[in-house]
């Protein structure tokens, strides 16, 4: 465990921006292969249940990652570049998914009500909009946590809030489309 924690404190202090001119005047700067991000025009072209595909298979391969760190920081010499990979899979992935919450669901899709208060007392709107922000928090801090570790039970958090939102935010039919791609993967 000290060896993930080692490299992964390495990994953290390597930064994906331009760096300070080298010899000659020519720049070297890392490239950032980050999500692709929606173009917020707004274009008025949304792929709500892709999002959620790509947010349930970024919660696998952080999975798979976690468990290859695990089966590897138990070998009695693993390969400190096969780590340093799987540790920067995971990162990204996690990275991935809080960058998909915030330029898409929170700039967005998520939509407070206009109307907050009726005369019979709150607008069963803003229930929604609070649950569906308390979600989309909840899967932050998961993604947050699954970078910090290598403790599977934020992935199943991730998963958790993923799904709450979905049940909240998605027609019958769209959630048995999610299901029925969630349990086909892999076969």
């Amino acid at each position: 465990m000290k060896t993930i924690l080692a490299l992964s404190a390495l990994i953290a202090s390597v930064t994906l921006v331009n760096s300070s001119p080298s010899v000659g005047g020519a720049t070297a700067s890392a490239v950032f292969t980050g999500p692709p991000l929606h173009c917020q025009v707004p274009c008025g072209i949304y792929g709500d249940k892709m999002r959620i595909d790509m947010l349930m298979e970024d919660c696998a391969t952080i999975e798979k990652a976690m468990t290859t760190l695990q089966a590897m920081d138990a070998e009695e010499s693993p390969s400190k570049n096969q780590m340093v990979r799987w540790v920067m899979t995971k990162e990204q992935h996690a990275q991935s998914i809080q960058d998909t919450v915030a330029a898409y669901w929170l700039a967005q899709r998520i939509k407070a009500p206009k109307d907050f208060i009726r005369k019979s007392g709150l607008d069963d709107g803003i229930n929604k909009y609070y649950a569906q922000l308390k979600s989309m928090h909840q899967i932050t801090v998961a993604a947050m946590k699954c970078k910090q570790t290598t403790d599977k039970s934020h992935v199943d958090a991730l998963r958790k809030a993923a799904n709450e939102f979905s049940a909240g935010y998605f027609t019958a039919e769209d959630l048995k489309h999610l299901n029925e791609h969630e349990h086909s993967e892999g076969k």
